[in-house]
């Protein structure tokens, strides 16, 4: 048979680029030692790559107003951005090495871009294109899957008992979380001096000015005044609920007039999955472009501070995937380990890339159904609503984050803090929104909730990227699982071949 590219598994593709991406970013990483720096001569803006610096120091006209050594690139441009705009135009770079060099006027201060760094952009069109599709097929999905329950008695009982297993995997999930942090202690393997280099780098990064969460105003705004400005803004919450409404409101129109809607959403569904399998033919080339940019970028430096912290959560995250997830599978639903494992691996792959719920969730729909046998009306109803509120990764993190930062601290968290942890990581991660990075906002909220010092933050900002790609798997493992039950206990599960192979 003769081979192709075409003929490989789209999963082996996504696989083979995770791979050769991340050798790419490790090839052309970023120099710590090259800095470019851009300014205006004249009515140009012309720009130099310095390099072998001992020293880099701004000027003003009071004297020297901050100096850096040779190892000091992220202090150097945390510094540079920190300044007003007009004052980064006034203040005078000096760089002493082989040479000294002076460079007034300055535009701009950034590390030097390799072609793994240059790259990202073909990643960031792959995430917009799954985010792109990703609220239309929520709110169409939805309201379909409500609509299609039948009666309001129903919708309301499946709604809760999806809610139900959920917070469950949620629970275990930040339990099994906090087990291995206080059995394996990483906040006391830092040393004093990885942590001093890790608050230095990043302390700039850490924003304070997160409100603390409020269980009533979380309810109270899940109600849109404006459903039409929700969609427009991506909130979450408000367009499951307005979906939801629409949905549960259509089972109690005459038939007549309620199918015309029913089935210009159903339409609009079904656009939207013939639409992912369209982006997922790119999605080699965008998982090969976002690995090799954030290897390049960040090297593994930072993993090999950290290392007792990465080892810690991810191997957590390893057992309430692999291990609770998957025997809950094969109990609940009597889908085989191996089946489901293997049914689910492509959106694993996707989530684990882009670092997002939501930019998977048309690809976990697609899966779940063709590959698990969950017919539509369940993925249509319970998954977005997973994507939602369902973060078992996300909440994990959350409370493994919290007490290792308090470790390192040398703070005593006892039973009733981490209870504390455990509830309000919950309430978090049903506010959680389903993107990239957002999970690093709620952790502040976690922090305050235990009066752990927020500037902590700082020691786990440098890896937060490569753990938030491994904290989303377990998202929408979580959000198939629970797919699954449910539509075994409904009595709908279809039977698949083994097609998965070859799929």
């Amino acid at each position: 048979m003769r081979w192709s590219w075409k003929s490989i598994p789209l999963h082996h593709k996504i696989l083979a680029a995770l791979v050769v991406g991340a050798l790419f970013g490790a090839l052309f990483n970023v120099s710590k030692y090259e800095l470019e720096v851009r300014y205006r001569e004249g009515r140009s803006i012309e720009s130099e790559i310095i390099r072998g610096w001992t020293n880099v120091a701004f000027v003003r006209e009071g004297g020297v107003a901050a100096s850096f050594g040779a190892e000091d690139q992220l202090n150097i441009l945390r510094y540079f951005r920190s300044l007003p705009r007009d004052q980064q135009r006034e203040v005078v770079l000096r760089v002493t090495g082989p040479d000294v060099k002076e460079f007034r006027n300055l535009t701009g201060l950034e590390k030097v871009k390799t072609i793994a760094v240059a790259i990202k952009p073909v990643g960031t069109v792959f995430i917009r294109l799954l985010m792109f599709i990703s609220i239309p097929l929520v709110l169409a999905s939805l309201i379909v899957g409500a609509a299609s329950l039948g009666d309001i008695g129903r919708v309301g009982k499946l709604g809760g008992k999806t809610v139900v297993f959920y917070l469950i995997t949620i629970s275990v999930a930040i339990t099994l979380g906090l087990t291995f942090v206080n059995l394996i202690q990483p906040g006391k393997q830092l040393s004093s001096d990885a942590r001093d280099k890790l608050m230095t780098e990043f302390q700039t990064d850490v924003k304070a000015d997160i409100p603390e969460i409020d269980l009533i105003d979380m309810v109270v705004n899940i109600v849109a005044t404006n459903p039409i400005n929700a969609l427009a803004n991506g909130e979450m919450l408000q367009i499951v609920f307005f979906a939801l409404m629409v949905g549960v409101s259509l089972t109690m129109v005459s038939t007549e007039k309620a199918r015309p809607v029913i089935d210009f959403f159903d339409g609009l569904s079904e656009t939207m999955i013939k639409m992912v399998g369209m982006i997922m033919t790119i999605a080699p080339y965008g998982v090969f472009a976002l690995i090799a940019a954030t290897v390049g970028e960040f090297g593994f430096d930072i993993l090999e501070t950290l290392l007792w912290y990465t080892v810690t959560l991810v191997l957590a995250l390893a057992v309430h995937t692999f291990v609770f997830l998957g025997a809950g599978v094969r109990l609940f639903s009597g889908i085989p380990y191996r089946k489901f494992f293997s049914g689910i691996k492509e959106a694993m792959l996707v989530a684990f890339t882009t670092s997002s719920s939501g930019a998977t969730l048309p690809v976990n729909m697609r899966v779940c159904e063709e590959n698990l046998g969950v017919p539509k009306k369940i993925t249509s109803f319970v998954l977005p609503l997973g994507a939602t509120i369902n973060m078992d990764g996300t909440s994990m993190y959350q409370g493994v984050a919290t007490v290792f930062i308090a470790q390192v601290y040398g703070f005593d968290l006892g039973l009733a803090e981490q209870l504390t942890i455990l509830f309000t990581a919950i309430l978090a991660s049903i506010g959680t929104a389903p993107v990239p990075g957002v999970g690093i906002i709620m952790l502040i909220i976690v922090l305050r909730s235990v009066n752990v010092p927020e500037e902590g933050i700082a020691l786990i900002l440098g890896i937060d990227r490569f753990l938030d790609m491994c904290r989303t798997v377990p998202n929408i493992v979580g959000d198939a699982t629970v797919a699954t039950i449910i539509a075994k206990q409904e009595g709908v599960l279809e039977e698949v071949k083994e097609k998965v192979q070859g799929s």
